[in-house]
């Protein structure tokens, strides 16, 4: 019976996730343009990556730009769930702040920021009104900022959802636990590293994994934000896949980089998981 149940759901699955995913796995070894039959070409596709200078450009800007959103937002979430799970007397309206920008659309989030990002937009405004005009800058405009603004709006929208997620975590900390600590003298800081920290690892677990699937598979943001420019300053692979796919036809070519880019994220996200579960485990 269980199984019945479940028939329904394992079959959408098959037909709308596992079954694409293995035709365009086929088509990542052949030449198809989206018209005509597919020729098998082997490894003629990955070769190209491999000597495409913008397709390598694209896996260390996906790189670079998930490992730094997993730190950062982390970091922040992890700061934010310490402070309101403290007896404030506003802390619920805070967290339902803090949480809302999860539930908005990546584009009408990255569209907001787009506006104050914009060479005439509020944060130039607000520079040159505090007297640091020497700060402005075209920040999606500018080679070395563009990459920066996206990790900056993807921290600013998903730090709530860690912060969220170790809230959780947190609940399962009881208060005779924090008050022995108090009565054996121990710091804060110490409390933090020594108590806290531990009993958060599988909460730490969860919200790393999710935060690193979000990050190397970002794509609303950069295509709302920058369109992978300025010239390919901000390319990553999703919007490569985009790309090569819609904008120049190039199917097979597009499906190569998206197999490239689930054998990246399946890899990196059970090996990172591997990880965090064995450092459960020796806490």
């Amino acid at each position: 019976m269980p199984w019945l149940l479940a028939l329904p759901a394992l079959l959408a699955l098959l037909l709308f996730h596992f079954l694409p995913i293995g035709f365009g796995g086929y088509y990542a070894f052949t030449d198809w343009n989206g018209l005509r039959h597919a020729s098998w070409v082997g490894l003629k596709n990955f070769r190209e990556i491999v000597h495409d200078g913008t397709a390598r450009g694209a896996l260390w800007h996906t790189l670079e730009l998930a490992g730094c959103f997993v730190v950062a937002v982390n970091a922040i979430g992890l700061a934010l769930a310490l402070g309101l799970n403290r007896a404030v007397k506003t802390r619920h309206l805070l967290r339902s702040l803090f949480f809302a920008p999860v539930a908005v659309s990546p584009l009408a989030v990255a569209f907001i920021w787009q506006w104050i990002f914009d060479n005439n937009g509020a944060l130039n405004l607000v520079l040159g009104d505090v007297g640091l005009s020497s700060l402005r800058r075209p920040w999606l405009g500018d080679p070395a900022t563009a990459l920066w603004t996206i990790l900056v709006v993807l921290v600013w929208q998903f730090a709530g959802l860690t912060m969220v997620l170790y809230l959780a975590g947190m609940q399962g900390i009881t208060e005779e636990l924090y008050e022995a600590t108090l009565v054996d003298g121990a710091s804060g800081w110490l409390r933090l590293r020594k108590v806290v920290m531990p009993l958060l690892a599988p909460a730490m677990t969860v919200s790393v994994t999710i935060t690193l699937i979000i990050g190397l598979r970002v794509f609303d943001q950069v295509l709302a934000l920058t369109g992978g420019g300025p010239v390919t300053a901000s390319e990553t692979l999703a919007t490569q896949v985009y790309k090569q796919t819609f904008y120049l036809g190039r199917f097979g070519y597009g499906a190569a980089i998206a197999l490239i880019l689930a054998v990246l994220i399946a890899g990196l996200a059970l090996v990172q998981l591997a990880l965090l579960r064995m450092n459960e485990q020796r806490l």
